[in-house]
């Protein structure tokens, strides 16, 4: 037997649930793209600044080896002689140290290099084998080099070593030496630690702000389809809650009309009041779905309201019932067929609940010159439970469907009216749909 993918006891996600795991997905993904690139820019702002700074140090020191290779001069024997250069520049600080290679070993593999002249107190010691290392690269490269090394105190330095060649050097001659310097570096990396660390921060600032804009423009993204789920959620339920009394009633009337327990022309009426109930409450529930999906488009034109509801109520069966209407003359700016419907809603409200048990209903219906109707029965009230929440779907009351009401609701706001319900003179409910008056 196989096992469900995803594990065990993994179920099937609904479409909310799956809108809401793309909305999460969506936001990570903006996240991880703002992510990448905020972290390739700041990659290239630090080792940009990297660069920057060893480059200006170098520049620095460069000079100072330039004006220490001009000082220097080469003795008939041929041998280097640095007394110039120490009577004329301090060589303690920045250190200067000149370094000689050897003519057996000059160009040929790694220079075998002597010390010509070191200062006595510099200001910066380092190991003499970093200080050989740096100027045999530049007697090698025939160019300056640059090495990053600890002073012996553990600081750290930037050693700089500049080649110099003999006065007779033709092109291709190897170097004759090289002058060596060296800068503290202490300064330069705590402002790039700086850097660095503002930098980190910046991007971990940038990304939960990009993640939070994302999410918030995902939800934005997704608003629509969970509002159209959600209305085809509570279509759905709806029509399940309305259509399983009377399908079962219907069932039955067929079972019973099977056995043949009852006269099979009772069974045919009370089917056919079945099914003209579930026409009504199929088209209810269709109506209330196009309103909220904002399918239903308005026709609006001019409309004698006050004989649009003398017509609504001379069409609705009595049945016994007592039905005054004062009308006076209003001209709105609406959909007939839209507004029908809402006026028959509040009629038939107030007729199956404006009424005590056994007693017949009274109904008031006024129109007023401002594109009101008022709807006022004389029967119990409005319950407490109900009240807050009298235009929602199932809120109507034992018997009803509760669309009637919402319907209404729905009709007049899409009109931009307004629905309000409270207690009238006759101790029952009173409704009044106000909707906007024609110019």
């Amino acid at each position: 037997m196989r096992r469900p993918a995803g594990g065990r006891g993994a179920r099937a996600l609904t479409p909310t649930e799956r809108v809401r795991r793309l909305r999460r997905r969506t936001t990570a993904l903006f996240a991880l793209t703002s992510a990448v690139g905020l972290v390739a820019m700041a990659a290239f702002a630090v080792r940009s600044d990297d660069a920057r700074w060893r480059d200006q140090l170098d520049r620095t020191m460069d000079g100072d080896t330039s004006w220490a290779i001009g000082l220097l001069e080469t003795g008939e024997d041929g041998r280097l002689d640095t007394n110039a250069l120490v009577e004329t520049m301090g060589t303690g600080c920045p250190p200067l140290s000149v370094l000689s290679a050897a003519p057996s070993a000059a160009g040929t593999g790694d220079p075998r290099l002597v010390v010509e002249h070191a200062p006595a107190r510099p200001c910066l010691s380092v190991p003499a084998a970093d200080v050989r290392a740096v100027a045999a690269a530049a007697v090698r490269a025939g160019d300056a080099a640059a090495f990053d090394r600890r002073a012996t105190d553990g600081e750290p330095v930037r050693l700089f070593a500049m080649p110099f060649f003999a006065p007779d050097a033709g092109e291709g001659d190897p170097p004759q030496g090289a002058v060596v310097t060296m800068t503290a570096t202490s300064d330069q990396a705590a402002d790039h630690r700086r850097l660095f660390w503002l930098v980190t921060a910046g991007c971990a600032l940038l990304v939960a702000v990009s993640a939070a804009v994302g999410h918030l423009l995902s939800g934005r993204a997704v608003r629509p389809a969970l509002s159209v789920l959600g209305q085809q959620e509570a279509f759905l339920a709806d029509a399940a809650h309305d259509l399983r009394t009377p399908a079962a009633s219907l069932r039955t009337l067929a079972e019973t009309a099977l056995r043949g327990e009852t006269d099979s022309t009772d069974v045919l009426k009370r089917t056919l009041r079945l099914a003209e109930g579930m026409g009504r409450l199929v088209d209810g529930l269709l109506t209330r779905a196009r309103l909220m999906s904002g399918t239903a488009t308005l026709a609006r034109e001019p409309l004698r309201l006050d004989q649009l509801v003398e017509a609504v109520v001379a069409e609705t069966p009595a049945e016994g019932h007592r039905v005054t209407v004062r009308a006076e003359e209003s001209v709105v700016d609406a959909d007939p067929d839209l507004v029908r419907r809402a006026v028959a809603n509040l009629l038939g409200n107030a007729l199956a609940h404006g009424h005590l048990p056994g007693a017949p209903a009274e109904v008031r219906i006024g129109v007023g010159r401002d594109g009101s109707v008022t709807v006022e029965d004389a029967g119990p009230g409005l319950p407490p439970e109900v009240a807050g929440a009298l235009f929602e779907r199932f809120r109507s009351g034992a018997g009803s469907t509760g669309l009637g009401l919402s319907i209404a609701s729905w009709v007049a706001h899409a009109h931009g009216g307004t629905l309000t319900a409270d207690r009238g003179d006759l101790g029952g409910a009173r409704f009044v749909l106000r909707l906007p008056a024609a110019p």
